[in-house]
Protein backbone atom coordinates (compact mmCIF):
# COMPACT_ATOMS: atom_id res chain seq x y z
CA UNK A 1 0.00 0.00 0.00
CA UNK A 2 1.16 3.54 -0.48
CA UNK A 3 2.40 5.95 1.79
CA UNK A 4 -0.52 8.45 1.14
CA UNK A 5 -2.80 5.48 1.35
CA UNK A 6 -1.71 4.24 4.32
CA UNK A 7 -1.85 7.78 6.16
CA UNK A 8 -5.55 7.89 4.71
CA UNK A 9 -6.44 4.46 6.01
CA UNK A 10 -4.89 5.92 9.76
CA UNK A 11 -6.89 8.73 9.24
CA UNK A 12 -10.38 7.28 8.60
CA UNK A 13 -9.53 4.57 11.36
CA UNK A 14 -9.20 7.32 14.18
CA UNK A 15 -12.03 9.77 12.36
CA UNK A 16 -14.51 6.59 13.02
CA UNK A 17 -12.87 6.19 16.46
CA UNK A 18 -14.39 10.21 17.55
CA UNK A 19 -10.90 11.81 16.66
CA UNK A 20 -11.91 15.68 15.73
CA UNK A 21 -7.93 16.10 14.46
CA UNK A 22 -8.14 13.51 12.09
CA UNK A 23 -11.87 14.36 10.49
CA UNK A 24 -10.26 17.64 9.93
CA UNK A 25 -7.33 15.93 8.60
CA UNK A 26 -8.98 14.29 6.07
CA UNK A 27 -10.96 17.32 5.05
CA UNK A 28 -8.14 19.20 4.76
CA UNK A 29 -6.79 16.53 2.17
CA UNK A 30 -9.53 16.04 0.13
CA UNK A 31 -11.75 18.88 -0.24
CA UNK A 32 -9.64 20.19 -2.78
CA UNK A 33 -10.46 16.86 -4.87
CA UNK A 34 -14.10 17.12 -4.19
CA UNK A 35 -13.80 21.22 -5.24
CA UNK A 36 -12.25 20.29 -8.60
CA UNK A 37 -14.62 17.50 -9.71
CA UNK A 38 -17.85 19.05 -8.24
CA UNK A 39 -16.89 22.56 -9.83
CA UNK A 40 -15.81 21.28 -13.10
CA UNK A 41 -18.61 18.93 -14.11
CA UNK A 42 -20.83 22.05 -13.11
CA UNK A 43 -18.85 24.50 -14.57
CA UNK A 44 -19.02 27.05 -11.72
CA UNK A 45 -22.60 26.32 -10.49
CA UNK A 46 -24.08 28.20 -7.69
CA UNK A 47 -25.06 24.86 -6.72
CA UNK A 48 -20.89 23.95 -6.14
CA UNK A 49 -20.37 24.81 -2.72
CA UNK A 50 -23.33 23.41 -1.40
CA UNK A 51 -22.62 19.79 -3.31
CA UNK A 52 -19.02 20.36 -2.42
CA UNK A 53 -20.15 21.09 1.01
CA UNK A 54 -22.45 17.98 1.24
CA UNK A 55 -19.85 15.70 0.11
CA UNK A 56 -17.80 16.44 2.84
CA UNK A 57 -20.19 15.99 5.05
CA UNK A 58 -22.26 12.88 3.74
CA UNK A 59 -18.70 11.44 4.24
CA UNK A 60 -18.05 12.42 7.31
CA UNK A 61 -21.10 11.00 8.75
CA UNK A 62 -21.26 7.74 7.16
CA UNK A 63 -17.44 6.72 7.71
CA UNK A 64 -19.01 4.02 10.38
CA UNK A 65 -20.33 2.14 7.64
CA UNK A 66 -17.54 2.14 5.18
CA UNK A 67 -15.84 -1.43 5.18
CA UNK A 68 -12.81 -1.07 3.56
CA UNK A 69 -11.14 2.58 5.32
CA UNK A 70 -8.68 1.97 2.01
CA UNK A 71 -10.97 2.81 -0.16
CA UNK A 72 -11.82 6.19 1.11
CA UNK A 73 -10.63 8.27 -1.91
CA UNK A 74 -12.85 6.00 -4.38
CA UNK A 75 -16.02 6.27 -1.97
CA UNK A 76 -15.34 9.97 -1.54
CA UNK A 77 -15.29 10.15 -5.48
CA UNK A 78 -18.40 8.11 -5.42
CA UNK A 79 -20.73 10.41 -2.98
CA UNK A 80 -19.36 13.40 -5.19
CA UNK A 81 -20.52 12.20 -8.59
CA UNK A 82 -24.07 10.93 -6.70
CA UNK A 83 -24.46 14.73 -5.38
CA UNK A 84 -24.17 16.04 -9.03
CA UNK A 85 -26.31 13.78 -10.49
CA UNK A 86 -28.84 14.59 -7.85
CA UNK A 87 -28.54 18.33 -8.56
CA UNK A 88 -28.85 17.38 -12.45
CA UNK A 89 -32.22 15.15 -11.40
CA UNK A 90 -33.84 18.23 -9.66
CA UNK A 91 -32.90 20.65 -12.24
CA UNK A 92 -34.69 18.35 -14.97
CA UNK A 93 -37.97 17.81 -12.49
CA UNK A 94 -38.33 21.45 -11.44
CA UNK A 95 -41.62 21.88 -12.32
CA UNK A 96 -42.16 25.88 -12.07
CA UNK A 97 -41.64 27.70 -15.31
CA UNK A 98 -37.98 29.61 -15.80
CA UNK A 99 -36.27 27.82 -12.68
CA UNK A 100 -34.44 25.99 -16.16
CA UNK A 101 -33.18 29.40 -17.22
CA UNK A 102 -32.20 30.38 -13.47
CA UNK A 103 -30.49 27.02 -12.64
CA UNK A 104 -28.19 27.63 -15.32
CA UNK A 105 -26.79 30.50 -13.83
CA UNK A 106 -22.89 30.46 -12.62
CA UNK A 107 -22.23 31.64 -8.99
CA UNK A 108 -21.03 34.97 -9.83
CA UNK A 109 -18.38 34.46 -6.88
CA UNK A 110 -17.40 30.84 -8.46
CA UNK A 111 -17.04 32.26 -12.32
CA UNK A 112 -16.32 29.84 -15.30
CA UNK A 113 -14.28 26.95 -13.93
CA UNK A 114 -12.49 26.85 -17.07
CA UNK A 115 -11.19 30.31 -16.57
CA UNK A 116 -10.51 29.56 -12.77
CA UNK A 117 -8.16 27.29 -14.14
CA UNK A 118 -6.37 29.42 -16.47
CA UNK A 119 -6.13 32.03 -13.79
CA UNK A 120 -5.08 30.26 -11.01
CA UNK A 121 -2.70 27.38 -12.28
CA UNK A 122 -1.25 29.72 -14.31
CA UNK A 123 -1.78 27.76 -17.33
CA UNK A 124 -0.59 29.34 -21.09
CA UNK A 125 -0.18 28.14 -24.23
CA UNK A 126 -1.05 24.51 -25.58
CA UNK A 127 -2.45 23.80 -21.57
CA UNK A 128 -4.58 26.97 -21.87
CA UNK A 129 -5.98 25.52 -25.06
CA UNK A 130 -6.71 22.24 -23.65
CA UNK A 131 -8.73 24.08 -20.91
CA UNK A 132 -10.55 26.02 -23.30
CA UNK A 133 -11.58 23.52 -25.69
CA UNK A 134 -13.14 22.12 -23.00
CA UNK A 135 -15.72 24.53 -23.43
CA UNK A 136 -16.51 22.54 -26.51
CA UNK A 137 -17.41 19.44 -25.56
CA UNK A 138 -21.06 17.48 -25.08
CA UNK A 139 -23.23 18.20 -21.98
CA UNK A 140 -22.80 14.65 -21.78
CA UNK A 141 -19.24 14.70 -21.15
CA UNK A 142 -19.28 17.12 -18.37
CA UNK A 143 -18.87 13.99 -15.41
CA UNK A 144 -16.53 12.24 -17.33
CA UNK A 145 -14.30 15.18 -17.87
CA UNK A 146 -14.47 16.34 -14.17
CA UNK A 147 -13.08 12.59 -13.27
CA UNK A 148 -10.71 12.05 -16.35
CA UNK A 149 -9.09 15.76 -16.23
CA UNK A 150 -7.60 14.78 -12.55
CA UNK A 151 -7.05 11.13 -13.68
CA UNK A 152 -4.67 12.84 -16.67
CA UNK A 153 -3.10 14.58 -13.84
CA UNK A 154 -2.12 12.14 -11.57
CA UNK A 155 -4.80 12.91 -8.87
CA UNK A 156 -6.99 10.04 -9.73
CA UNK A 157 -6.32 6.22 -11.04
CA UNK A 158 -8.51 4.80 -13.75
CA UNK A 159 -10.13 2.31 -11.21
CA UNK A 160 -11.66 5.88 -9.14
CA UNK A 161 -12.41 7.24 -12.37
CA UNK A 162 -14.59 3.86 -13.12
CA UNK A 163 -16.60 3.60 -10.26
CA UNK A 164 -16.90 7.45 -9.85
CA UNK A 165 -18.81 6.62 -13.31
CA UNK A 166 -21.25 4.67 -11.20
CA UNK A 167 -19.11 1.38 -11.19
CA UNK A 168 -18.35 0.79 -15.00
CA UNK A 169 -15.73 -1.56 -15.88
CA UNK A 170 -12.59 -0.20 -16.38
CA UNK A 171 -13.16 -1.45 -20.32
CA UNK A 172 -15.82 0.53 -20.51
CA UNK A 173 -14.57 4.03 -18.90
CA UNK A 174 -11.65 3.57 -21.58
CA UNK A 175 -14.10 3.71 -24.31
CA UNK A 176 -15.75 6.83 -23.13
CA UNK A 177 -13.12 8.55 -22.15
CA UNK A 178 -11.40 7.69 -26.14
CA UNK A 179 -14.32 9.20 -27.48
CA UNK A 180 -14.38 12.10 -25.43
CA UNK A 181 -10.66 12.81 -26.10
CA UNK A 182 -11.88 12.59 -29.96
CA UNK A 183 -14.33 15.40 -28.59
CA UNK A 184 -11.72 17.53 -27.30
CA UNK A 185 -8.93 16.90 -29.90
CA UNK A 186 -11.78 18.50 -32.05
CA UNK A 187 -11.72 21.12 -29.71
CA UNK A 188 -8.48 22.24 -29.65
CA UNK A 189 -8.62 22.12 -33.13
CA UNK A 190 -11.68 24.68 -32.89
CA UNK A 191 -9.64 27.00 -30.91
CA UNK A 192 -6.94 27.53 -32.56
CA UNK A 193 -8.56 27.89 -35.89
CA UNK A 194 -10.66 30.85 -34.28
CA UNK A 195 -7.72 32.37 -32.65
CA UNK A 196 -5.94 32.83 -35.90
CA UNK A 197 -5.43 36.23 -36.75
CA UNK A 198 -6.32 36.74 -39.50
CA UNK A 199 -8.93 34.69 -39.57
CA UNK A 200 -9.80 32.09 -42.36
CA UNK A 201 -12.01 34.29 -44.84
CA UNK A 202 -14.01 30.84 -45.29
CA UNK A 203 -13.98 30.15 -41.62
CA UNK A 204 -15.33 33.93 -41.15
CA UNK A 205 -18.11 33.44 -43.16
CA UNK A 206 -19.36 30.04 -41.64
CA UNK A 207 -18.89 31.70 -38.11
CA UNK A 208 -21.34 34.95 -39.30
CA UNK A 209 -23.95 33.95 -37.19
CA UNK A 210 -22.28 32.18 -34.03
CA UNK A 211 -22.86 34.17 -31.17
CA UNK A 212 -19.41 33.59 -29.49
CA UNK A 213 -20.48 30.77 -27.21
CA UNK A 214 -18.98 27.59 -27.43
CA UNK A 215 -21.31 24.55 -28.20
CA UNK A 216 -21.59 21.10 -29.40
CA UNK A 217 -23.16 22.33 -32.93
CA UNK A 218 -20.61 24.84 -33.41
CA UNK A 219 -17.81 22.36 -32.88
CA UNK A 220 -19.26 20.12 -35.46
CA UNK A 221 -19.95 23.20 -37.68
CA UNK A 222 -16.21 24.66 -37.42
CA UNK A 223 -14.70 20.81 -37.44
CA UNK A 224 -16.24 20.57 -40.94
CA UNK A 225 -14.69 23.10 -42.28
CA UNK A 226 -11.60 21.99 -40.87
CA UNK A 227 -11.47 19.05 -42.49
CA UNK A 228 -11.52 20.36 -46.21
CA UNK A 229 -9.58 23.86 -45.48
CA UNK A 230 -5.73 23.23 -45.65
CA UNK A 231 -5.25 27.32 -44.29
CA UNK A 232 -7.21 26.31 -41.30
CA UNK A 233 -4.85 22.55 -41.04
CA UNK A 234 -1.50 24.14 -41.32
CA UNK A 235 -2.72 26.97 -38.71
CA UNK A 236 -3.85 24.11 -36.30
CA UNK A 237 -0.73 21.89 -36.60
CA UNK A 238 1.56 24.86 -36.12
CA UNK A 239 5.31 23.43 -36.55
CA UNK A 240 5.32 20.78 -34.07
CA UNK A 241 1.80 19.91 -34.09
CA UNK A 242 -0.31 19.36 -30.78
CA UNK A 243 0.99 17.75 -28.14
CA UNK A 244 -0.73 14.98 -26.04
CA UNK A 245 -3.45 15.95 -24.01
CA UNK A 246 -2.25 13.85 -21.22
CA UNK A 247 1.59 15.15 -20.82
CA UNK A 248 -0.13 18.77 -20.76
CA UNK A 249 -1.98 17.71 -17.97
CA UNK A 250 0.15 15.68 -16.09
CA UNK A 251 1.55 17.20 -12.27
CA UNK A 252 -0.41 20.21 -13.27
CA UNK A 253 -2.20 20.11 -9.93
CA UNK A 254 -5.90 20.80 -8.24
CA UNK A 255 -7.71 23.88 -8.77
CA UNK A 256 -7.68 25.57 -4.96
CA UNK A 257 -10.77 26.83 -3.26
CA UNK A 258 -10.49 30.55 -3.06
CA UNK A 259 -11.87 31.45 0.38
CA UNK A 260 -14.46 30.47 3.47
CA UNK A 261 -17.11 31.29 5.17
CA UNK A 262 -16.96 31.31 8.96
CA UNK A 263 -19.45 28.79 10.71
CA UNK A 264 -23.25 29.61 10.20
CA UNK A 265 -21.94 32.47 7.76
CA UNK A 266 -20.88 34.90 9.92
CA UNK A 267 -18.19 36.40 8.02
CA UNK A 268 -16.66 36.38 4.29
CA UNK A 269 -12.97 36.58 3.79
CA UNK A 270 -10.48 36.79 0.92
CA UNK A 271 -7.90 33.89 1.26
CA UNK A 272 -6.37 34.00 -1.79
CA UNK A 273 -5.85 35.23 -5.41
CA UNK A 274 -7.76 38.34 -4.38
CA UNK A 275 -11.55 36.79 -4.68
CA UNK A 276 -13.68 36.05 -2.63
CA UNK A 277 -15.93 33.11 -2.31
CA UNK A 278 -19.03 32.08 -0.13
CA UNK A 279 -19.60 29.03 1.43
CA UNK A 280 -23.58 28.47 2.13
CA UNK A 281 -24.69 26.76 4.78
CA UNK A 282 -26.43 23.56 3.87
CA UNK A 283 -29.51 23.55 2.83
CA UNK A 284 -30.01 19.37 1.19
CA UNK A 285 -28.70 17.64 4.33
CA UNK A 286 -29.74 17.71 7.76
CA UNK A 287 -26.99 16.62 9.44
CA UNK A 288 -25.68 17.94 12.96
CA UNK A 289 -24.34 21.32 13.42
CA UNK A 290 -21.11 20.30 15.23
CA UNK A 291 -19.97 18.39 11.52
CA UNK A 292 -20.93 21.31 9.55
CA UNK A 293 -18.68 23.71 11.78
CA UNK A 294 -16.00 20.71 11.15
CA UNK A 295 -16.07 21.28 7.61
CA UNK A 296 -16.31 24.96 7.75
CA UNK A 297 -13.23 25.02 10.11
CA UNK A 298 -11.08 22.63 7.85
CA UNK A 299 -11.80 24.85 4.93
CA UNK A 300 -10.51 27.37 6.90
CA UNK A 301 -7.47 26.06 7.33
CA UNK A 302 -6.98 25.24 3.95
CA UNK A 303 -5.34 28.18 2.52
CA UNK A 304 -3.69 29.98 5.34
CA UNK A 305 -3.62 33.94 5.59
CA UNK A 306 -0.08 34.44 5.73
CA UNK A 307 0.42 31.73 2.45
CA UNK A 308 -1.91 33.97 0.10
CA UNK A 309 -0.37 32.54 -2.83
CA UNK A 310 -0.44 29.20 -2.13
CA UNK A 311 -1.66 26.69 -4.59
CA UNK A 312 -2.61 23.59 -2.91
CA UNK A 313 -2.99 22.85 0.96
CA UNK A 314 -0.23 21.22 2.93
CA UNK A 315 -1.66 17.90 3.10
CA UNK A 316 -3.25 17.08 0.20
CA UNK A 317 -1.85 13.73 -0.85
CA UNK A 318 0.54 12.98 -3.72
CA UNK A 319 -0.61 12.68 -7.46
CA UNK A 320 -0.83 8.99 -8.16
CA UNK A 321 0.25 7.45 -11.36
CA UNK A 322 -1.97 8.19 -13.85
CA UNK A 323 -3.55 5.23 -15.75
CA UNK A 324 -2.94 5.02 -19.45
CA UNK A 325 -6.04 5.75 -21.59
Amino acid sequence: MHSDERRTTALVEAARAGDAEARDALVRAYLPLVHNIVGRALDGHADTDDIVQETMVRALDGLTGLRDPDRFRSWLVAIAMNGIRRRWRERQQAPVPGLDRAADLADPAAGDFTEVTILRLGLSGQRRDVARATRWLDEDDRELLALWWLEAAGELTRAELAEGLGGLSPQHAAVRVQRMKERLETGRAVVRALDAVPRCQDLAETVTTWDGRPSPLWRKRVARHLRGCDTCTARVNGRSGLAPVEGLLVGIGLVPPLAITAAHGHTTESVGYGTVSRWTPLRRVGVAGAAAVAVLGAVALLVPQEQPHARVAPDRPAPRARAAA
